[in-house]
């Protein structure tokens, strides 16, 4: 009987994490060990390597998500490991799971089958102690803003005006909006107030796109925390809390080394959701991984309207990034929902359906490419594909002037991902011409429209007057040049989940749009997304437990 992905796992033959520095040159006392196969790469080594070349960056990214499946880690690590199956130096850099969704409906997600990283419970579960530091330093802020409004108020805060949220890593729609300082005069003045979650938190945000810590300890205190009765902006830095906030989080920002099944290295840094925040891994692991390998492997989260248009619009515009290549993942499975297929007919052949769904595939290549950058498709192999629905995939590529190279790494490892590997990296030599989707310098508005119009396929943008005037107001303050975080569903390009394949013409409408002061962006809120997700009918916590042996069980 095949080994499930935890029980593979279980079974890996892990080498002690020293041994996967050395194969980045780097040294033992370089790494802050958290047990013998998870560290931490210290400050001093990373800032060492500033004068080195770097490697090739490449993206992973995906067609739009279905309950299916695409695979798009599985693939990440696949890819990491068979470009060192075929002798390059190569590795990988991905996010670290929020327990939010672990428990809820998403399980654990550090890739499957025979392209996981590992220690893959850690990974899931706690693992060095980042997400609880940013936790504590979104809390922290929290408190300190309520404490000075209780201590006499001497930056004028209008309660009434407060946007800095609370947060904890835990889907909890209980918690989205509360009253706070009930009790009497002793616990302050009651306001409502409510949670995120922690992977929304604008820390979170920051704390991805921060160069070193002095870096993070200014966009720390620009961040805007409520206004005046006047509507003037109040920072953190007013408050004096980003010093206390930087202390936090000090240890939290040092990239977190772990290894793949076949002892590849990856990063793994950093979690911000791909549909309420930008969906990228840290840019300091990022940036020293390109230092430490030739190729470096990244994600970003959920389907490529989503999480390439911010890699590419936020995270590389930010952090002056060039990636060399694209990698977009599909599966037949996931193609035959946007044609149309009910999820429990998914293993009967169905070419026509997979035709129909490859509009999906062919909008994300094109807006992939509308970047600049080279592509190419990893058709994620699952055994109840057939050769005629795969040769439809390969058309459809074909049609957009890709290839799509057939993939089996979950199943194979490192060598069920060689032809890819072998594929990206030609795609590498190409020439580049890379841009993000708008300029600075594009009106608020604009730039909004722009994605919408451009990589959605919607014929307008609509918001009501406030929200409209919100974008004006911004770009009065001094915040016209930020670019855009769209929070959007990931089950669609438009706005609707329900609907599938490659819409168009639809309206997007905004919601709301948030200003992130220290992470250096606008998130812009359509539809009926939500900042805190909340558990579904039968939660995976449901299935989660200790087995006689002290092992957990039902994390996958």
């Amino acid at each position: 009987m095949a080994l499930n992905d935890l029980e593979i796992a279980r079974a890996a033959h892990m080498q002690p994490i020293a041994e996967i520095g050395r194969k980045l040159a780097i040294p033992d006392g370089a790494l802050v060990q958290y047990g013998p196969y998870k560290a931490k790469l210290a400050f001093d080594f990373i800032n060492g390597l500033a004068s080195r070349t770097d490697g090739k960056l490449i993206l992973v990214t995906a067609i739009t998500p279905t309950p299916a499946g695409e695979g798009k880690t599985t693939t990440t690590v696949g890819l990491v490991d068979g470009l060192n199956h075929i002798g390059k130096k190569a590795m990988g850099c991905l996010r670290e799971p929020s327990l939010g969704p672990c428990f809820g409906m998403k399980g654990g997600a550090a890739g499957g089958g025979y392209a996981q990283v590992v220690p893959m419970e850690d990974i899931n579960l706690h693992f060095t102690g980042d997400f609880h530091a940013i936790t504590t330093a979104n809390n922290l802020l929290a408190a300190l803003v309520d404490n000075h409004i209780y201590w006499g108020n001497a930056l004028g805060l209008d309660p009434r005006r407060i946007f800095w949220r609370r947060v904890v890593d835990m889907n909890d729609r209980a918690l989205r909006e509360i009253v706070s300082s009930l009790g009497g005069v002793a616990n302050g003045f009651p306001r409502e107030d409510g949670f995120d979650i922690t992977v929304a938190s604008e820390v979170m945000a920051i704390f991805c796109l921060a160069r070193d810590l002095k870096d993070l300890e200014r966009r720390l205190g620009n961040i805007v925390v409520g206004q005046t009765r006047e509507r003037e902006n109040v920072t953190a830095k007013e408050l004096q809390a980003q010093g206390a906030m930087t202390v936090l989080l000090k240890d939290a920002l040092m990239p977190n080394l772990v290894q793949t099944l076949e002892n590849n290295p990856v990063f793994v840094h950093g979690g911000p959701f791909g549909n309420i925040a930008h969906g990228c891994n840290s840019v300091l692991a990022t940036a020293t991984a390109l230092k430490l390998a030739d190729y470096v492997v990244t994600e970003a989260g959920f389907g490529a309207d989503l999480g390439a248009e911010k890699f590419f619009d936020i995270k590389c515009r930010k952090a002056g990034l060039t990636p060399a290549c694209a990698v977009v993942v599909a599966t037949v499975r996931a193609l035959k929902m946007h044609g149309g297929v009910a999820r429990d007919k998914l293993n009967e052949e169905n070419v026509a359906a997979i035709k129909k769904g490859c509009s999906n595939l062919s909008r994300h290549i094109a807006n992939v490419k509308a970047f600049g950058v080279p592509v190419v498709v990893a058709v994620n192999r699952f055994t109840s594909d057939t050769d005629a629905e795969i040769a439809a995939i390969e058309e459809a590529a074909r049609a957009q002037g890709v290839e799509a190279v057939l993939c089996t790494h979950w199943r194979d490892g490192g060598k069920g991902c060689a032809d890819l590997a072998r594929n990206v990296v030609e795609l590498c030599t190409r020439p580049n011409n890379f841009a993000p989707l708008y300029p600075d310098d594009m009106p608020l508005w604009d730039k909004v429209h722009a994605i919408a119009t451009k990589l959605y396929g919607a014929s307008e943008i609509a918001a009501d007057v406030a929200v409209r005037q919100r974008f004006k107001d911004f770009e009065a303050e001094g915040f016209g040049n930020f670019p855009i975080c769209m929070a959007k569903t990931q089950y669609s390009f438009s706005t609707d989940p329900l609907l599938k394949g490659a819409p168009s013409g639809h309206s997007v409408t905004i919601r709301d749009v948030r200003l992130s002061a220290g992470a250096e962006f606008l998130v812009v809120i359509t539809g009926d997304i939500m900042t805190m997700p909340g558990l579904p009918r039968v939660p995976s916590a449901n299935a989660i437990k200790l087995n006689a042996e002290g092992q957990i069980e039902g994390l996958f």
